[in-house]
């Protein structure tokens, strides 16, 4: 069985208490990764780095890309594929059948189990299937980190990428081209702060440290920070385009299969 890394602040004991809970009711094997703290973020790189991207990141963004990088490199190391989980997203009942059939999959480099009320760019027609669930090309994704499947080339890929230049997490992955990405359909994984979205109950409050964080310092209109954006739009603009026969379409969410909702 694929075993599961949990990304995790020391002073987030509830959240941590929930991923642990429902983990051991789906016999899922994790770790925790601890989660690099605000403070220490901007520290750990240049500030040329961390003014890479299309706007000023919060130390808390800094922090939250430092934190996937250190899982990708714990599966670039072990050399096996691992699930990685935030510390606030809520599991189908159909993980542990997805990831035990997940070991035979080829050709796969990132499999998100996630969705955010948003739309994604697939292929119309899925790859294969795995406990009933479609597996999908990704071409084009928008956000979500919380949960997602990763092998040791995409963790390669994506290390590779996010030296080069910062970025949000998620926007990380998604702009990693390379990537040989997929997306499970229905979703495997709903972060808490959208599940009533789909009718599935918060089993705890969460507040986002991202979103409470100070703002970013840095000039939002600076040149380079304008060109970046632009070309990032660009970028995904043709992405769509040179996949004509994609659709664009929201991940189904079937409520029912998220255990915390039954109690």
């Amino acid at each position: 069985m694929i075993n599961c890394l949990v990304i995790n602040l020391a002073d987030q004991v509830a959240r941590m208490g929930f991923m642990a809970a429902q983990l051991k009711q789906m016999g899922l094997a994790f770790a925790r990764i601890e989660a690099v703290k605000s403070e220490a973020a901007s520290a750990a790189r240049s500030k040329t780095y961390w003014q890479s991207w299309e706007r000023p990141l919060k130390d808390a963004e800094c922090a939250c890309l430092l934190s996937h990088m250190s899982a990708w490199q714990r599966v670039a190391d072990a050399g096996t594929p691992m699930l990685i989980l935030e510390d606030d997203a809520i599991l189908s009942t159909h993980i542990p059948e997805v990831l035990s059939a997940a070991n035979a999959l080829n050709g796969i480099d990132h499999l998100t189990f996630e969705t955010r009320c948003r739309r994604k760019i697939l292929a119309r027609r899925p790859t294969g299937t795995v406990a009933g669930h479609g597996i999908f090309r990704l071409y084009q994704d928008r956000s979500g980190a919380a949960a997602y499947l990763l092998w040791p080339a995409g963790a390669k890929k994506l290390l590779d990428n996010a030296s080069r230049s910062a970025g949000l997490a998620d926007a990380v992955i998604c702009r990693t081209y390379e990537l040989f990405s997929y997306q499970l359909d229905p979703a495997g994984a709903v972060q808490i702060d959208c599940a009533s979205n789909y009718g599935i109950t918060p089993p705890i409050q969460t507040h986002s440290a991202i979103s409470a964080a100070p703002e970013a310092t840095g000039n939002l209109r600076a040149p380079g920070f304008r060109m970046r954006r632009i070309g990032a739009q660009l970028t995904m603009g043709f992405r769509l385009l040179s996949h004509p026969l994609a659709k664009r379409q929201e991940i189904n969410v079937v409520p029912e299969d998220f255990i915390l909702d039954r109690h």
